[in-house]
């Protein structure tokens, strides 16, 4: 059995977007939940605490507790999920929380799912929550698919192991950095079987193989298949809140 997963694409304008997560760790706790929020430290790792903290104590009562892996660090789960009843992993540099998780991959999946707590992933958390994560990267062969900005500090897109939360690839800020591009040009070349890409203030609540969506954007699933001619294509639709979809 695996715990609830949510799926936040990023985006600081709906607090919202934490309320279900919040109330499965509600449930968990019996009372106010105590959440581990893992942020990578790039040197600013206690102020970014502090913004997580904000917002989900706005979303509902609940008490957040500092898990910080220096940059280049490794995250230990074991001792992390002690007395925790919700795990969100933050955003930030995407290919440095996937090499935070890097020595845990099988073992915090297990933890979670013997220990009932719920996991969110913001941003980069929701991208290493895929088994085959996208971590990054603008250029398909050299040639740009997605913005510069965009690219974590990658050149080619880069696909990379993660934690399996989710059998699907995830990409975020999906409207409003141009990253489902990136996600239908991984789709389309196999770098991914397939892939969800979230809009900011948007979250998925996992559900079987696919999800519920609610907040203010949508989600693009990108699948693969074939045109007219036969030749591998990558085939989108787009679900807003209150629409489930299946993969």
């Amino acid at each position: 059995m695996s715990s609830p997963v949510f799926l936040i694409g990023g985006g600081w304008d709906a607090v919202e977007v934490y309320e279900p997560f919040l109330r499965q760790t509600a449930a968990h706790a019996g009372g106010v939940p105590r959440i581990g929020c893992v942020v990578v430290d790039e040197g600013d790792g206690a102020e970014q605490f502090e913004r997580y903290a904000g917002a989900l104590r706005k979303a509902g009562p609940c008490a957040p507790v500092p898990l910080l892996v220096p940059l280049g660090g490794r995250f230990e789960p074991e001792g992390a999920l002690d007395g925790v009843d919700g795990l969100l992993v933050c955003g930030g540099l995407t290919p440095a929380y996937q090499e935070a998780f890097a020595g845990c991959l099988d073992r915090l999946p297990r933890l979670l799912a013997e220990h009932g707590v719920p996991y969110a992933g913001f941003s980069a958390g929701a991208a290493v929550a895929a088994r085959r994560a996208v971590v990054g990267g603008r250029l398909l062969d050299g040639v740009p698919v997605c913005p510069e900005d965009t690219a974590e500090d990658l050149a080619e897109i880069e696909v990379r192991a993660g934690l399996g939360l989710v059998p699907y690839a995830v990409d975020v800020h999906a409207a409003q950095w141009g990253t489902l591009a990136r996600l239908v040009a991984a789709v389309g070349r196999g770098k991914v079987p397939y892939g969800v890409a979230l809009d900011e203030n948007t979250v998925v609540e996992v559900v079987g193989g696919g999800g519920r969506v609610t907040g203010l954007g949508r989600v693009h699933v990108v699948r693969p298949g074939r045109d007219a001619d036969g030749d591998g294509i990558a085939v989108v639709r787009s679900y807003g809140a209150g629409e489930d979809f299946g993969l």
